[in-house]
């Protein structure tokens, strides 16, 4: 059975960095894609970014100077940097896992941007 944890929220001030883990278990492939989506209160969740097994990243084109996605394989986990925070960057961020057809989340991890 595959698990999908996320860790790293908090409460931040705007221009502070957070770094966000996803930390995945169980029997997986060689290759699959990993991504990070956030919902704000009040939207529909979006994709922030995503990055293979390979290290190919991709990114929405509006976050791609602030956010920064990188995996460490020895860990089975993929992390997201966030930097210069801004308060419309609160949401609850998901990790999802994309093994050939299937598709699997974590909880989530909220994160809000508050002075």
């Amino acid at each position: 059975q595959v698990q999908v944890v996320e860790s790293g929220g908090g409460l931040a001030q705007p221009g502070e960095s957070l770094r966000l883990s996803c930390t995945v278990s169980g029997n997986m492939p060689s290759d699959f894609l990993t991504g990070w989506y956030r919902q704000a209160p009040g939207k529909e969740r979006e994709l922030v970014s995503t990055i293979t097994q390979r290290h190919t990243a991709n990114y929405t084109s509006t976050l791609t100077h602030r956010y920064t996605i990188g995996r460490d394989p020895a860990k089975n986990t993929v992390y997201l940097y966030m930097d210069n925070l801004k308060p419309e960057d609160t949401a609850v961020y998901y990790c999802n896992v994309k093994p050939a057809t299937q598709s699997y989340w974590g909880p989530g991890t909220q994160v809000t941007v508050s002075s």
